[in-house]
């Protein structure tokens, strides 16, 4: 009987040590999960503060249109509805805009946004009534505007830009 006695107790052991192992692993898959839903509530955190456009107003310009971090928006006087025009050293110095679901400031229409894909690079940007939008490489910081009018052809965005 005491054969059977320390089987039953080595039987019960085990297996109240596997249930004890089981339940941690729940544990820490549970908080895997929980992390990974922090980690994406953070990226979409993100990409919606991307897409959030704002003005700004800037003494010499007036309001112009910004991105979330506060960096002017630019239009090139030479593209042309939805086709861009600045390539290659251009768009070094002009790198393009986007944002997935744009997010406007008032005395804009959300409609006037679009996007299209660059025939050079392959790459989304972001339009205003069908112009593509820019970044000048030269604002370094929020609230800078030192690409307004450079070469009488480039200038910032706001909600009275009319295009030829």
């Amino acid at each position: 009987m005491k054969k059977n006695g320390y089987f039953y107790t080595t039987l019960l052991l085990a297996f109240l040590l596997l249930a004890g192992c089981s339940a941690g692993t729940n544990s820490e898959d549970q908080n895997t999960k929980e992390q990974a839903n922090e980690t994406a509530k953070v990226e979409n955190n993100k990409d919606e503060a991307k897409s959030a456009l704002k003005m700004m107003e800037n003494e010499t310009v007036g309001q112009y249109l910004a991105d979330a971090n506060g960096m002017a928006l630019y239009y090139f006087t030479k593209d042309e509805p939805n086709k861009t025009n600045c390539s290659g050293d251009c768009l070094k110095n002009w790198p393009s805009f986007f944002a997935e679901n744009v997010e406007v400031p008032k005395g804009f229409n959300k409609e006037d946004f679009g996007t299209i894909t660059r025939e050079d690079t392959g790459e989304k940007q972001t339009t205003y009534k069908g112009y593509p939008l820019y970044y000048f490489a030269n604002d370094t910081a929020s609230g800078d505007v030192k690409g307004q009018g450079v070469k009488g052809v480039w200038f910032i965005v706001n909600s009275d830009t009319v295009f030829k």
